[in-house]
This record gives structure tokens, sequence and C-alpha cells, in this order.
């Protein structure tokens, strides 16, 4: 599947970081993973340092799939609310899920720090979720006392707040202090470079078609004909994974849209260059870049094919743009890059991480919905501890059969 439009913008900022060749020849290891994305790399240095023997396989070039379009927004809020996710798996449940994502953007921000990966560009921020109409304002209030229930901070703004904030007037904002923004295509690189200072490898260009299983563990079968004899196998592609696994069930594809600003002096009504997003749907969302660009997603649609989303390119970016200036009408913003890429939504806004009855010797973590990328830190913790023989603290909330 082509999952992305043809430039995103920070293949085209960062270009080449690393050369990795393609598998010619047939190999052993402990977990093979598919899928050499963010969520690969997360999982696979994790299991490395671990002292696992990793093999990471990926059918195109590293990190150009799904990593190379997201805005990579760091946020613990799921795109299901805390009171709806109660709704739907009780409280238990729904608070486990929030504070994991809660926990994770602290997990990523200390082993970036403990692996030297600076050049990834993470950012500690705010996050401010505005309420988009006053209908909004009751169901945001009373997300903020459950996310307080939940032990997890937030502050609730006022109209005069927003306004002091950011010069515009909406009836209602939650604040977070618990965010950051990241460069998940230099990130992904950065700890695919981990690997294989371990000594394991790393293959692009390299198609699994068929995974089967005998009595030794997993037998992975490449295009080109080589094989890969490993203990377990760990499913880390995404959207993609149904053409290997029975998983379709499980997501629904959409289409979302982004662009990226030339470099801005200053945007003086932009507190702090926060993480900026709403409760319409679908939602206008604002991140800032370490160079001084504006990146702002969404209008996000249900998924038909390649080229239909890419012939709505220009059209959904330039209602971007708009709501930017309708947003901050004294910032001078001028974009530089637009494209799209696809993702996929579960009905709870949730990962699915783990086992599948189906697949007995795969992990599976399909980091679908808004957060993608701190559902694949939680994954590298949930995957490693069931390799150890644990059953990790965060792995009820995203089982398959919750």
């Amino acid at each position: 599947m082509d999952l992305t439009s043809e430039h995103p913008y920070w293949r085209v900022k960062s270009g080449i970081i690393a050369n990795y060749p393609p598998l010619d020849s047939d190999r052993r290891c402990d977990v093979a993973i598919l899928g050499a994305g963010i969520t690969g790399a997360l999982i696979g240095e994790t299991l490395c340092s671990a002292g696992h023997e990793v093999i990471v396989l990926d059918e195109r070039d590293v990190a150009t799939g799904s990593t190379s379009a997201s805005t990579a927004l760091l946020q613990y809020e799921i795109d299901t609310h805390l009171i709806d996710l109660i709704g739907q798996h009780g409280e238990e449940h729904a608070r486990l899920a929030y504070r994991a994502c809660y926990d994770s953007i602290d997990l990523l921000e200390e082993r970036i720090a403990r692996l030297g990966l600076e050049d990834s560009a993470f950012m500690r921020k705010d996050s401010v979720y505005l309420a988009s109409r006053e209908r909004d304002v009751p169901a945001l209030k009373a997300e903020a006392a459950a996310r307080r229930q939940a032990g997890i901070e937030v502050n609730e703004w006022m109209p005069a707040d927003v306004h002091e904030h950011f010069g515009f007037v909406k009836p209602y904002a939650l604040h977070s202090p618990q965010a950051a923004e990241v460069d998940a295509y230099r990130l992904a690189h950065g700890m695919l470079a981990e690997i294989r200072r371990h000594g394991c490898g790393v293959y692009d260009r390299t198609k699994v078609e068929a995974v089967d299983f005998d009595q030794a563990g997993v037998v992975l079968k490449t295009a080109r004909g080589w094989t890969v004899r490993a203990k377990r196998v760990v499913v880390a592609t995404g959207y993609e994974t149904q053409s290997l696994f029975d998983t379709a069930r499980f997501v629904d594809l959409r289409s979302s849209f982004a662009i990226a600003s030339e470099p801005m002096d200053e945007a003086p009504d932009w507190w702090r260059r926060c993480l900026l997003w709403e409760t319409a749907r679908p939602y206008f969302y604002l991140r800032g870049d370490n160079d001084g660009r504006a990146i702002i997603g969404g209008e996000d649609i249900p998924f038909r094919s390649p080229a239909a989303r890419d012939r709505l390119v220009p059209r959904k970016c330039r209602l971007l743009e708009k709501r930017f200036k309708e947003m901050f009408p004294a910032t001078k913003m001028e974009p530089a890059y637009a494209w799209a890429g696809t993702f996929g939504e579960t009905k709870d806004g949730l990962a699915y991480i783990g086992t599948y009855r189906p697949h007995p010797l795969c992990y599976f973590a399909l980091g679908f919905g808004g957060n993608g990328i701190t559902y694949s830190v939680i994954a590298a913790e949930i995957i490693r501890a069931e390799l150890e023989g644990r059953t990790h603290p965060y792995a009820a909330a995203f089982r398959f059969d919750r």
C-alpha cells in the first residue's frame, strides 16, 4: 500500500540519513521484527539492549512509510476521551490506558537522553485542547474531572484565559503540561543505528511474502528466496499488517493531510509554540519544529485509494492554511510543504499490543490512532516483558480481547 503522498516533509528535510542493505542470505535470530519504521525501531532497540538477537526487516526504505508522514505530536490524550473510554471499558481499564500514554512521554525522553539522540529534536511542550463550540464545554469539564481522578494534571481555561494566551476566544480549553514533539524520521534512524551497534541486523527493501510456523519457531520467507528463522516475530507493519495476517476487522483506514510552513521569525499569539488541537471532528492540530516552522494537520477523511487521497492534497492543505490564519491573523505564515498519509482508527482509539490467538508466536504492535509513537514506546515495554516471562502492568489495556 502507498501510505504517503510523494514528498512528506521529514524525508525532504533530512534526506538519506543512513543506508541499509537488503537481506542477502538465510539468517537466524531470537526475534524478527517486521517493519523498520518508528515502531519497529523502538521495539528493536529495547530488545537488543535487553540482550536479544534481533533482525529488523522492511519491504521499503527504512522509515519511509507512515513514520515519514507523521506530524509526531506526543500526547497522552487519546482520540477517545477518558470519560468515553470509561463507558466502553470501565474505569480501571480506561485509566490504565491514559496513565500508560502519560508515562510513555517520560520514558521516551529518558531513553533519548540515555542514547544521546539529541538530533531527534525531542522537545517538551504544553498541550492545549480547545472547545470548538459552546456545546462541547460540558463534556470537556467532565473530562477534566475524570483525568484528575486518574491522577493526571490538567488545567481548565475559561474564555478569558484562552484569549490571554492566544488572542482569540474559545468557550473553554484544557491545558496539559505533559506533551512533547519529535522528529519521528530521525528518531527511527537513531534507534536503528543503536540496533546495528549491538551487532544486530537491519535490512530494508526486503519483502516478507510468507510467515510459517514449525517446531523451532517462526519461518519468514522473503521475495528474493531467503529465509529468516526466529523464535518469535514482532509485527510492526501498522496498517499493512492485514496483507500477512487477518487483522483487517480491528481497524478502519483514514487519510490525513498536513503542511509545514517556511520558518517564521515570530508568532506572538502562539503561546509557547504549544501543541494545539480542538474538539471538532475532523480536528485541526498544530505544532512547531526546531527551525521555526509551523506544522499543521487534520482534515481527515475515510481512505479510498492513494490516488484519491493525493488529489485532495492541494484543497485540504489550503483549508489548513486558512484555519491557521483565522487563529493567528497577525502571524505571517507561508506554506512550504504539503503531504498526506494513511492511518488507522480503532473503535476505542487504543492500540492493539501483544499476542493474537491465531498467531501464538507473534507479538503485534499496532499503534493505530493519533498516538502512534507513544503507543510504540508502550509496545516496546510490553513485548520486552512478555519475552522475559512477565506480564507488564500496561498490557491489559491494549490486548486484542479487551
